[in-house]
């Protein structure tokens, strides 16, 4: 068997625009993992909702939650790496937003936490979809959210930062370069996003294929955005979709059709189940 691990993003790879798994998608993954390959959801949110979709593939196979912090395994295993933004580097990108006026939101395994006056966190979270409910995720409104790492060691895994103001935003990325010791991507054209130093999805890819011995050759990864790139160059297959990122495209080695036109499947079917 050539490869025995497919990496997957979800937003704008294997969940289409409804936030749904396509039917075509979820034969696919299945056919793959009855042929014993581990199907891995490699996702920038939060554990809990990479759990939540991972029930539709009915398997146990293991996720990389929050760009990379969380490694789950199932199994028995459950989380079997995880990496946390320390108190201090996390004062230090608080302040940095709150200077620049930037809505942003931070979160562990299962719980969101955002400023209360900031009225684009609903915005944000319809991104989630309808059912974000039912994906076990709590919120945490705070009215200094800096407060809340007083005294108290939070275990924070990424911070996403939101402006539809591109040269905004742009202007804040370079900021948050003066900022050591973290780690800057993003997934939407409207996001940045922020973890450790040490953790992306490659870096989480590595660290699972190095628990489950397999070799990078015998890996594809599918993404759709910057924050997959990583995990392309940790692959021996790194395929895009055609709705994704031109980055992310110069980066793979094949393209796929669209998230909404079954692209996963079509690429699995392609390369992997043949």
């Amino acid at each position: 068997m050539k490869y025995k691990l497919i990496a997957i993003d979800m937003d704008g790879t294997l969940l289409n625009s409804q936030n749904k798994i396509s039917e075509r998608n979820i034969k696919a993954l299945q056919e793959a993992i009855k042929r014993g390959i581990y199907v891995v959801l490699a996702t920038g949110r939060i554990l809990k909702s990479a759990l939540y979709y991972s029930k539709f593939l009915e398997s146990n196979n293991p996720i990389i939650a929050c760009n990379g912090a969380i490694i789950y395994c199932g199994y028995g295993k459950d989380i079997i790496y995880e990496k946390t933004i320390g108190v201090n580097l996390s004062k230090k990108i608080i302040e940095l937003a709150e200077e620049n006026n930037l809505y942003y939101h931070f979160y562990n395994k299962d719980t969101f936490y955002y400023k209360k006056r900031d009225g684009s966190a609903k915005k944000y979270y319809k991104f989630y979809g309808d059912n974000i409910g039912k994906q076990g995720i709590k919120f945490k409104a705070l009215k200094e959210p800096i407060e809340v790492l007083n005294g108290k060691e939070l275990n924070i895994y990424k911070f996403v930062f939101i402006e539809d103001d591109k040269d905004k935003l742009l202007d804040f990325r370079e900021k948050l370069k003066s900022i050591e010791k973290i780690n800057i991507s993003s997934s939407w054209s409207n996001n940045i996003e922020v973890m450790d130093e040490s953790v992306s999805k490659g870096s989480g890819l590595k660290h699972l294929c190095k628990s489950l011995n397999i070799d990078r050759s015998q890996v594809v990864a599918i993404g759709d955005n910057e924050n997959d790139i990583s995990m392309f160059e940790m692959s021996g297959l790194a395929i895009a979709m055609e709705n994704g990122d031109e980055i992310a495209k110069k980066h793979s080695h094949v393209v796929t059709d669209t998230n909404d036109q079954n692209g996963v499947a079509k690429a699995i079917e392609e390369y992997v189940l043949i």
